[in-house]
């Protein structure tokens, strides 16, 4: 089956997943909704309704990866859909809302969502069956030079199914006898460097095997280039960040709105969280000096959720997650709700943080990393963030080399849009617990051989 062949069918497979969880929305619109709204609509209007539910749940579904049938568990994938669609309900409840001029009821909706989940649940399970059935295992090889384990982090995410890895060769045997691809469909090039990385490259684009690349540090950098000409030659220019002025202005705009209503709303999150931490013992917030942009240092604000002699002795210490025993009982709670990290709102308004940004690490931690990752200092290009790329694609036990290498893809290209998807897919890993799993201590890299 060609490439072309094979687009087409999973184009069709998710056009029927988004009539699917339409359908429920449709019949919520039709049989009660639509009779709220002051003003009759003609069958334009009312397509124009479904179409509107129809797109937002495309939108929402790209950002959750809810149509990656092949790439995820089925339970990843239900958990996507039904985020996208729950998402897509929320924001049409408050479109009918203003054009009904009132608040409406809920419990209409609430069913429309049980529907979806059904359906959501069917796609789910469906598509992912199909998926395999249809299109059997790609023929893949590995390449590496010193990162290695590739073809065990296949069958970890099991995707064993998607890629059959019948060869795994050094960057060297590769080079020695290149026709060793030639009956493979997919090639992973692990940790290579650009010039032998390029021969393969360039030989497999020719016979139309696709090519999967971990990059290095300098690839991620020179991703972010500006194409431009000049002595009428092609010319790429690369610098430090290089965000314009209107995305700074309208980026500190969304920061100072969304942190003053995130804490509106939050206050009494934050007043319950005080007492429960008062009654638990010590102060209720905690302050730790953290890096941003340049490496200037500025007090990050969280609850605190470790005893107050955690740091005794004055050694900084990364967290080792749920078992780690300086975390308080009240602390477990609102490490698992990420409660403990509403106070950073206010670091937001006052401007030491964005919303979205690299992490902001600790001095101690940076120059630890720093000596064995000099690149590492490049994070500091960009004001740090509550969240950010790394914390969205990655998790918390993501190696430092790994985070790095995101933080460089988010500060390669500045864009608002990119900020909102990130703010978007942040609400996804809120309830996924690995996404709060403790760093192993001594964890280097999630494939053995760390690049410099």
């Amino acid at each position: 089956m060609s490439k072309f062949q094979h687009d087409v069918m999973l184009r069709i497979v998710k056009v029927l997943d988004v009539v699917l969880v339409t359908l429920p929305f449709a019949a919520c619109w039709f049989l009660y909704y639509e009779r709220q709204v002051k003003s009759t609509l003609t069958w334009v209007g009312n397509s124009a309704v479904l179409l509107l539910y129809a797109a937002l749940f495309i939108v929402l579904g790209k950002v959750y990866d809810a149509f990656l049938m092949s790439m995820q568990h089925v339970s990843e994938l239900f958990y996507s859909q039904a985020l996208a669609a729950m998402a897509s309900d929320g924001l049409m409840y408050i479109v009918i809302c203003l054009m009904s001029a009132k608040v409406c009821n809920l419990l209409p909706g609430i069913a429309a969502i049980a529907g979806q989940l059904v359906m959501a649940a069917v796609w789910s399970f469906g598509s992912h069956k199909w998926y395999y059935t249809v299109f059997p295992p790609r023929p893949t090889a590995v390449v590496y030079d010193h990162r290695q384990g590739m073809e065990k982090l296949i069958q970890e995410y099991d995707l064993g199914l998607k890629y059959d890895v019948q060869e795994t060769l050094s960057v060297d045997e590769c080079l020695d006898n290149l026709s060793l691809l030639n009956d493979m469909d997919t090639v992973f090039l692990s940790g290579i460097h650009s010039h032998d990385r390029n021969i393969i490259l360039k030989y497999c684009v020719a016979r139309g095997i696709d090519v999967f690349v971990i990059p290095r540090v300098g690839d991620v950098i020179m991703s972010g280039a500006h194409h431009m000409h000049m002595f009428h030659l092609p010319m790429l220019r690369v610098g430090r960040y290089m965000a314009n002025p209107e995305y700074l202005f309208v980026k500190r705009a969304m920061d100072i709105v969304l942190s003053l209503v995130a804490l509106v709303i939050t206050s009494p999150i934050f007043l319950i969280t005080a007492i429960a931490i008062k009654l638990d013992g010590g102060p209720a917030f905690y302050k730790q000096v953290r890096l941003t942009k340049d490496g200037r240092t500025f007090e990050i604000m969280k609850f605190r959720s470790m005893r107050v002699d955690a740091e005794k002795d004055g050694v900084a210490r990364l967290s080792t997650g749920d078992k780690d025993d300086r975390i308080t009982p009240v602390g477990h709670i609102i490490r698992k709700c990420r409660i403990d990290e509403l106070p950073q709102l206010i670091n937001i308004l006052k401007g030491d943080l964005s919303i979205c940004g690299p992490r902001p690490e600790r001095p101690e931690i940076a120059a630890q990393y720093c000596e064995e990752m000099p690149e590492f200092a490049l994070r500091l290009q960009a004001k740090a963030g509550l969240t950010g790329y790394a914390q969205v694609y990655g998790k918390y036990n993501t190696t430092p080399y790994d985070k790095l290498q995101m933080d460089l893809m988010y500060i390669a290209h500045p864009s608002i849009v990119e900020d909102l998807k990130i703010m978007l897919a942040t609400v996804k890993i809120l309830f996924m617990p690995e996404s709060t799993e403790g760093i192993a201590e001594g964890a280097t890299t999630a494939m053995s051989g760390e690049e410099h």
